[in-house]
């Protein structure tokens, strides 16, 4: 497992530690956790609900703030970001998929996709706009369609699209799978595994299922906020 300081570090967390509350109720959801993410790598995080893998996931993405240790991008430690340079780097820089496609109701799979390229600063005309990212990910005959007119594969389809529309260098997914039925979970990982290899971003995957961890060259094991364990291809 990849922990020592490495020049091909994409992003990397040097003992962070995440912690709510004070005293007797504090909860640790991390631990000193020490993870390197090289680019173009798919990783799996394994860990029950509670493991704290969720924790790890948007403290990577710059949404939670470690309450010690540092977290870096390109060997820079995010805090010493201004907050425009964090803006840009959560706008394009790290996508995220959800458990739940999360889409805005009331935009259509196309608006879902265009609003997540315009807050990115991306060309809409340009060869991912998002008429193009809909039919990559096989919903070309939905464009017009709002998320409750959608499956729950579709949906996640669409959160797909959104995430590539921003042109990331880090895709994040928690649990991707978790609200799809084991056929439509295959095939939306075998579009994320097609995805990775078309566009060759780094890609982390938190995940309870070992059959989904399995699927990607290296593993880390999350257990009461602490990598316990995992295996690299």
């Amino acid at each position: 497992m990849k922990t020592a300081a490495t020049a091909e570090a994409l992003a990397a967390c040097r003992g962070v530690s995440v912690t709510y509350g004070r005293g007797e109720a504090a909860v640790h959801a991390l631990d000193g956790v020490d993870l390197e993410l090289e680019p173009r790598e798919r990783l799996a995080l394994l860990g029950r609900s509670g493991s704290g893998k969720t924790t790890l996931l948007h403290v990577l993405g710059g949404l939670v703030e470690p309450t010690l240790g540092t977290v870096e991008w390109r060997g820079r430690p995010l805090s010493s970001l201004d907050a425009a340079a964090r803006g840009a780097l959560r706008a394009h820089g790290i996508a995220y998929v959800f458990q739940g496609a999360n889409l805005l109701p009331h935009f259509t799979a196309f608006e879902n996709v265009a609003f997540a390229a315009q807050v990115a600063g991306r060309d809409l005309d340009a060869a991912l706009a998002p008429a193009a990212l809909l039919e990559l990910v096989g919903l070309s005959a939905k464009l017009d369609h709002l998320p409750s007119e959608l499956s729950g594969g579709e949906g996640q389809r669409v959160a797909l699209a959104r995430a590539l529309a921003q042109g990331p260098e880090l895709l994040l997914c928690d649990e991707p799978t978790g609200h799809l039925d084991s056929d439509t979970g295959e095939r939306v990982l075998d579009l994320v595994e097609a995805l990775h290899a078309e566009y060759g971003f780094t890609l982390v995957v938190a995940t309870h299922d070992v059959d989904v961890a399995a699927r990607w060259e290296r593993l880390v094991e999350v257990h009461d906020g602490r990598v316990v364990g995992g295996r690299a291809a």
